[in-house]
């Protein structure tokens, strides 16, 4: 549900009301000491196309400017077939400076790790089992098509963009993207959860634990923004 819709809902005179009690439960929503992912775990990045409102590019009649973000994603791939868990981050740039953390934090050492051909992974081949696989693109054109060897990551990024535009109409802030990832892998990961009110316990149980936050604290700028 977007602010708006639970404005609406619970009958808050203000939006940003609203806005700050979902954030506030965004931010519950990563349980610390969460364990990594493991097994058989696919990574790549994707672009999301962020609206920011706040933004009237100069000529145009529309208000908010597109901006794209770069989130690198992690799937645990079940066999014979399915999805297990997943993790999201946003990072600044497709570089080993940003991704080989990523991994090294939410993937368990000695895990079979499954990759695109890039240069970025080669240092991490020591600590897990990498399977590389060079994909189709500017350069390789006749190589293999990326949702092939990686089709957990591409339907987690189909399915992430999806809730964007659905639900949040694409019109996120670039500096809240990452609490909006949180709550995607959140839900994602207790999807098949057969017990509605069991996910609702965990999230109060995970909200009451949380450091208190207000709203400026929520809205104030990140320092990549300023």
């Amino acid at each position: 549900m977007s602010a708006l819709g639970l404005q609406r809902v619970l009958g808050f005179g203000s939006y940003q009301t609203a806005w700050t009690i979902l954030h506030r439960f965004r931010r519950a929503m990563v349980c610390p000491g969460r364990e990594r992912l493991q097994g058989i775990v696919e990574v790549d990045q994707s672009y999301l196309a962020i609206r920011d409102r706040r933004v009237t590019p100069v000529g145009k009649g529309t208000k908010g400017l597109t901006t794209k973000s770069i989130v690198v994603i992690a799937v645990e791939i079940l066999e014979p077939k399915g999805f297990g868990r997943i993790r999201l981050q946003r990072i600044e740039a497709e570089s080993g400076d940003e991704i080989v953390p990523f991994v090294r934090e939410v993937v368990e050492p000695g895990s079979v790790l499954r990759t695109d051909g890039a240069a970025i992974y080669r240092e991490l081949r020591e600590e897990y089992q990498h399977e590389r696989t060079v994909v189709k693109n500017v350069i390789r054109a006749d190589a293999i098509p990326a949702h092939i060897p990686l089709p957990g990551v591409h339907r987690v990024a189909s399915l992430l963009k999806r809730w964007l535009l659905g639900t949040h109409q694409g019109a996120v802030k670039p500096a809240q993207l990452e609490h909006y990832l949180d709550e995607f892998v959140f839900r994602f990961n207790r999807r098949t959860s057969r017990s509605r009110g069991l996910i609702f316990y965990r999230l109060l149980e995970q909200a009451v634990q949380a450091d208190p936050i207000t709203y400026r604290q929520i809205a104030k700028k990140s320092p990549r923004e300023t």
